[in-house]
């Protein structure tokens, strides 16, 4: 059995999962919002985020900013089943920049499966231009993950800044594709 769980004979490679970005409406919006607990419940290794009364993790309201005209929420998607979400929107920080990643979580059960580098390969062909990504610089996991694949998807031209963000200190990407 590979790790997404298909039998597979002894022989037999794994093959790539389909990976597919399924945009996201209005329907969708509070699926993302669910799956950004298990986004922060990540997130909380390396910032103090708190709970609210409920137990769940204290979520600044995201209904209208899924449905802002300058977002573009995804359902990332693996051989049909959701996987995680990312969202694609023009918060940046980087002159020059016109597209920003605003969240990205991959579940665990699907990482190391070549679908962040797929996700992002795919973000990048549908908007096409001027991009920042950025991560919190604590995150060991995102920075080996960007630092490997930015280098792929600009084709080696990047510039890499140490900034301070959203009060994190920050690692963040700059190209255009």
């Amino acid at each position: 059995m590979d790790r997404t769980g298909n039998i597979m004979d002894s022989d037999a490679q794994p093959t790539m999962p389909n990976i597919e970005l399924k945009l996201a409406g209005t329907p969708d919006h509070q699926r993302i919002v669910n799956l950004m607990q298990f986004y922060n419940y990540d997130f909380s290794e390396w910032i103090p985020l708190p709970f609210a009364e409920d137990g769940f993790f204290a979520l600044r309201p995201k209904l209208d900013y899924l449905a802002s005209a300058t977002t573009s929420p995804f359902l990332i998607l693996v051989d049909g089943e959701v996987a995680g979400f990312v969202i694609v929107d023009d918060e940046v920080h980087a002159a020059g920049a016109k597209h920003n990643i605003g969240y990205f979580f991959v579940s665990r059960r699907f990482r190391g499966l070549g679908v962040g580098k797929q996700v992002v390969s795919d973000l990048l062909t549908r908007f096409p231009g001027a991009w920042q990504i950025w991560h919190v610089k604590e995150n060991l996991g995102a920075a080996a993950f960007w630092a490997k694949v930015i280098p792929l998807v600009s084709e080696g031209d990047y510039a890499v800044h140490d900034l301070y963000i959203e009060d994190c200190n920050a690692i963040l990407y700059r190209f255009d594709r």
